[in-house]
């Protein structure tokens, strides 16, 4: 599903990735942890073309991403990849099920086919009499999995989630993890995940780990 080769990356004379490999499985849950400046979420803001790496290749689905420029670059981002971050990044002005529909909306999909996938999913993930919300009448964990909804709206082959629990009491992080996991098993969803939470690690499929910029046993 992924795979990445001697990716580096230099921020003026600081080397933050010194060549790393990586792959992932589909239906696949990978995390990886490390402590902070190891060098991973600028491995996965570049492996989900968020960032461009100064060498290495990468591959998602068997397309050569790093050949990818502009706007078919956004294009396949668009409707291949999904993303959760730390902070969920919902627009505070659009309900949850607007803010959901927005990436299908981009990709030129039909309105209401992208309603109604959105309004399954958010009913999904037990958010189904809150699809007309503003965020601000959402709850922390609510408002992470109507970014979860979002992301998955596109049908991605690939969600990456950065610290996706670093904002959630430890009841709705473990909340989190089961869906991650739910998915996986009912969609074969993808997950690469960067996080220093060590229960949702032990709930992947592998445990990667990241030391000053490369990969470490």
């Amino acid at each position: 599903m992924l795979k990445a080769q001697n990716i580096t990356k230099k921020y003026e004379q600081l080397a933050v990735l010194k060549g790393v490999s990586i792959e992932v499985k589909k239906a696949e849950i990978v995390s990886i942890v490390g402590s902070s400046g190891a060098g991973k979420s600028t491995l996965l803001h570049i492996l989900g073309t968020l960032d461009q790496a100064d060498s290495g290749t990468i591959s998602i689905n068997n397309q050569a991403i790093d050949q990818l420029k502009g706007r078919a670059l956004a294009q396949f981002r668009n409707k291949h990849i999904g993303f959760v971050f730390q902070f969920h990044h919902l627009l505070p002005e659009f309900s949850a099920i607007e803010n959901v529909s927005i990436p299908g909306w981009i990709a030129g999909r039909n309105k209401k086919e992208v309603e109604a996938d959105a309004i399954e999913l958010l009913t999904k993930l037990g958010l189904g009499n809150r699809i007309e919300h503003k965020p601000q009448q959402l709850s922390g964990g609510e408002q992470q999995r109507v970014a979860v909804a979002r992301a998955l709206i596109n049908k991605p082959v690939i969600i990456f989630a950065d610290e996706p629990t670093g904002n959630l009491d430890s009841k709705n992080a473990r909340e989190l993890h089961e869906l991650f996991v739910s998915l996986r098993n009912e969609f074969q969803q993808t997950f690469l995940i960067v996080t220093h939470n060590e229960e949702l690690a032990g709930m992947s499929n592998r445990r990667l780990y990241m030391k000053d910029g490369l990969m470490v046993p």
